[in-house]
């Protein structure tokens, strides 16, 4: 058994423990979900400690025949793109279990679901033959739709509601999304879902093929990326999630969306060239919409969801660049944004678990009370704005240093998103911790030990990429730099 098989197999591992348990008892579910997600964890990190960020190919490959008459395989590797994603997306796992500690009725099938979400979650990141990433990417959906629809909002027919628009988006963007790989697949002479036959194929492909087939590739991953217009199951589906699935949702998901799209632009170089211009387009008018969208909310959840979808704007952007800059910036918004969001979500989950109310109207003057969640909470909302020392920074940093050097000043755009983003980072920070102080709030309990860890080692690892960005601009170095290449970078 290969080093990535390993990997997906843990997490289900601890779905399987979970279901045996012979207990209901909700505490000692959430500790065997916990140890899962933190084995897991651990051995993504051992991953990442033998990857070689100094070759350009795929690491830990293990290729094992599916079926060979069709031409797909169970074909997993890593590469600079993919390994971020890892370490993202199993550190993400450990918290979104730890803001998980008002889950009581259903624990079982709630955190069995999150342990099979984090498999095909980390499926999509390893898969190297399309058949197996679009299994994977439509796994996802089977545990996000029963924690949605059975373990969501109070209001059952809203919902309902919201998990069935989610499905009906991401199952919409699904099928584009097929439809592309299958006329990939149709451009092997050899017949086969491999990524690396595939991408030989479609390059000899006429433009306006790669075209279409890009397009088809780009509504499966815009859909999931929450990219305008294709953002409208956002909303809906943020306010009525359980407990940490919008955490899960905005810190891993939207980035699943993103990496497709890096693949996707690996694949078709000459389709991306050609629609380049469109790309920053939808881009800007992402991140500039989404940013005033948020600026309007009162619901602190929909506030963060519209900003998420703000910041996978500016992902897009870095993609657009096609130059090294902008790609690097794009892998490193997809992190700084899954960390931010992630501890914004999670701040403001706790909070809303203690008040049961997510309109800003309804606090003031937090810092008395509070005053642990508000340390974390200003410093997270300040990295989204990207304050120079924080990781948000370096990589929109990045992305304007890509896009100036591709567009020159119509970069403004991402100028003025930032200006958006401090304006309603900072009347969050004025209506949750200034004015009177609230009687009805002076009995909130501030952070507990193990929300305090959580949220510190979102908060420590925000500070320690933007003060000491290297390692992982050197993990992520050698496959932009190959992926650059494409378009002469």
């Amino acid at each position: 058994m290969g080093a990535l098989s390993s990997l997906l197999i843990l997490p289900l591992a601890g779905t399987a423990a979970i279901a045996l348990l012979p207990t209901r008892d909700a505490r000692l579910i959430r500790l065997v979900a916990l140890g899962a997600t933190l084995a897991v964890l651990a051995y993504v990190a051992f991953l990442a400690a033998l990857f070689d960020p100094t070759q350009f190919g795929f690491q830990f490959v293990e290729t094992h025949a599916w079926h060979a008459r069709l031409g797909s395989s169970f074909s997993l590797s890593v590469d600079g793109l993919s390994m971020p994603m890892l370490l993202l997306a199993a550190l993400l796992m450990v918290v979104a279990v730890v803001a998980s500690s008002g889950v009581k009725n259903g624990a079982r099938l709630y955190f069995a679901l999150i342990m099979l979400l984090e498999t095909a979650m980390m499926g999509v990141f390893v898969a190297r033959d399309w058949s197996l990433f679009y299994v994977f990417w439509e796994l996802t959906l089977i545990p996000l739709f029963f924690l949605i629809d059975r373990l969501g909002g109070s209001n059952r027919e809203r919902r309902q509601k919201a998990a069935l628009n989610f499905v009906l988006y991401t199952m919409g963007g699904s099928v584009f999304l097929l439809v592309a790989i299958l006329l990939l697949y149709d451009a092997v002479p050899t017949h086969s879902f491999g990524m690396g036959a595939i991408a030989e194929a479609a390059r000899g492909l006429p433009i306006s093929t790669q075209v279409w087939i890009f397009v088809g590739l780009f509504i499966g991953f815009g859909v999931k990326m929450a990219i305008f217009p294709l953002h409208g199951w956002v909303p809906l589906v943020y306010a009525e999630a359980p407990a940490a699935l919008p955490l899960l949702s905005s810190g891993i998901l939207l980035k699943m969306g993103g990496y497709g799209l890096l693949r996707a632009t690996e694949t078709l170089p000459g389709a991306a060239w050609a629609l380049q211009s469109w790309l920053a387009a939808l881009a800007c008018i992402t991140l500039l919409y989404a940013g005033v969208l948020a600026w309007r909310q009162r619901d602190l959840v929909v506030m963060l969801a519209y900003a998420s979808i703000s910041h996978m704007g500016v992902v897009l952007l870095g993609v657009a660049t096609l130059n090294t800059a902008g790609l690097t910036g794009a892998v490193m918004q997809m992190v700084a944004h899954g960390l931010v969001a992630g501890a914004l979500f999670l701040l403001v989950g706790l909070l809303n678990h203690r008040t049961h109310t997510r309109d800003i109207g309804d606090y003031a003057s937090l810092v008395r009370t509070m005053p642990r969640f508000a340390f974390f909470m200003v410093l997270a909302l300040t990295a989204a704005v990207g304050l120079p020392g924080t990781v948000g920074f370096v990589a929109e940093l990045h992305v304007l240093v890509g896009g100036y050097a591709r567009w020159g000043g119509w970069v403004v755009a991402l100028s003025l998103s930032v200006l958006i983003g401090a304006a309603y980072a900072f009347r969050t920070v004025g209506r949750l911790f200034t004015g009177p102080v609230d009687v009805a709030r002076q009995a909130v309990a501030d952070l507990s030990r193990a929300e305090m860890a959580a949220a510190g080692i979102l908060s420590l690892a925000i500070l320690l990429i933007g003060f000491y960005p290297s390692p992982l601009l050197g993990m992520v170095g050698a496959s932009v730099g190959r992926l650059s290449r494409l378009f002469g970078g």
